[in-house]
């Protein structure tokens, strides 16, 4: 999602075909993510902004689909239980290596 985001603001920077080895990085990274959302990909949206289009599937998944898979309720307005449990277990990491 993150990529797709970065994709998106690469074009206001740096053309499509240029040598710089971050933004080539982006572009082959998320060109088979387009290619494969290509079919549900509305023809009206212009080109810069179909990154943002494909980003915001990974959104859903990410926040919605993710969660409901993994047994998680809803635990209200920018609840983020993964983020929660990535960060105890990364404090517990960092203990053990401080301690």
């Amino acid at each position: 999602m993150w990529t797709l985001i970065g994709r998106l603001g690469m074009p206001l920077f740096l053309r499509e075909d240029t040598p710089f080895f971050f933004a080539r990085f982006f572009i082959r990274v998320t060109s088979p993510a387009l290619y494969l959302f290509d079919p549900v990909t509305p023809k009206f949206l212009i080109r810069p902004l179909i990154p943002l289009y494909v980003a915001w599937f990974f959104f859903l998944v990410r926040f919605y689909l993710m969660l409901w898979v993994l047994g998680y309720t809803v635990m209200g307005l920018l609840s983020f239980p993964l983020e929660n449990e990535f960060a105890s277990a990364l404090d517990y990491f960092v203990g053990l290596l401080v301690n």
